[in-house]
């Protein structure tokens, strides 16, 4: 259990349900996980950006390296914005860090613009003082008959490193974590997936089209996921409201993926106000 400086626990407590602290109401005990509401996506961002320096930090501290997972798509753009401001501006160091990025999609080279790859290294990895090596990111131009090997190397390598200190996540509108469509097991590890028509629609613009979203990604398992020693799931904007009820509010299934976090002992869903909309809290 990592302790995390004062303004970082008033940053992600300030708003957190806390049924230690204080008596639910009616619509908070349909909840069925841990929540920090935050006005916008800035200071949302801002204060999961700090839990995240808190724990390079301690782990710096104790000459420990940390191992983080992470996200791609547009929901942790500000989080690694303000990452790198702290690079710069406070000093914070990435040397003694190790990252295992959540997914690729299949058939993306690295330097095509849309790959994961491209992604990490043009929003963060080329800004800050991260090691290459310690660089890990699934690799979409893997031979199709090595796939599996290459997804259980994966695996090893999360469990060499020690297991993840923290993963960061964002959900899509199918509930997927990572690129765990539905139904996806709670026990999955490491592998290939075929994405899903809502998934592969989302992701359309951005490819010029439908028909030039790749089929098949490879992802971290929810097992895997579910390892971590902290989660964080953010989300934001109104487009999130209906898969954000479900996930907080709805019974643990394979059709919601998301819901799984469900039984994670340390997990924080981080939202801003639009995604939160439909929550029974905020129908008053």
């Amino acid at each position: 259990m990592y302790t995390f400086g004062r303004n970082t626990m008033e940053d992600l407590g300030k708003y957190t349900r806390r049924t230690e602290l204080y008596k639910l109401s009616a619509e908070e005990q349909t909840e069925k996980m841990k929540l920090a509401l935050y006005p916008d996506q800035q200071s949302g961002s801002v204060a999961i950006a700090k839990e995240i320096a808190s724990i390079i930090r301690e782990k710096n501290a104790k000459g420990q390296t940390a191992v983080l997972g992470l996200a791609t798509g547009s929901s942790p753009l500000k989080v690694y914005a303000e990452l790198i401001r702290m690079h710069k501006e406070e000093g914070l160091s990435f040397k003694n860090v190790k990252t295992f990025n959540l997914d690729e999609y299949y058939g993306l080279t690295r330097d095509n613009d849309q790959s994961y790859w491209y992604f990490m290294h043009h929003n963060l990895f080329d800004h800050i003082d991260i090691p290459a090596e310690n660089v890990h990111i699934p690799d979409g131009t893997v031979p199709m008959d090595k796939v599996e090997q290459w997804c259980q190397d994966y695996e090893k390598a999360i469990e060499e490193a020690g297991g993840l200190d923290f993963q960061l996540l964002g959900i899509g509108r199918t509930g997927h974590i990572g690129f765990n469509e539905p139904p996806s097991d709670p026990q999955s590890k490491t592998r290939m997936i075929h994405l899903h028509e809502i998934t592969k629609k989302d992701a359309a613009p951005a490819f010029g089209g439908f028909d030039n979203v790749p089929s098949s990604a490879i992802t971290m398992g929810v097992g895997t996921i579910m390892k971590a020693k902290r989660i964080i799931l953010m989300a934001w904007g109104a487009n999130k409201a209906d898969i954000i009820q479900r996930t907080v509010e709805g019974e643990m299934s394979d059709q919601v993926p998301a819901t799984y976090l469900q039984a994670h002992p340390n997990c924080l869903i981080v939202l801003d106000e639009p995604a939160a909309a439909r929550l029974a809290r905020c129908q008053k």
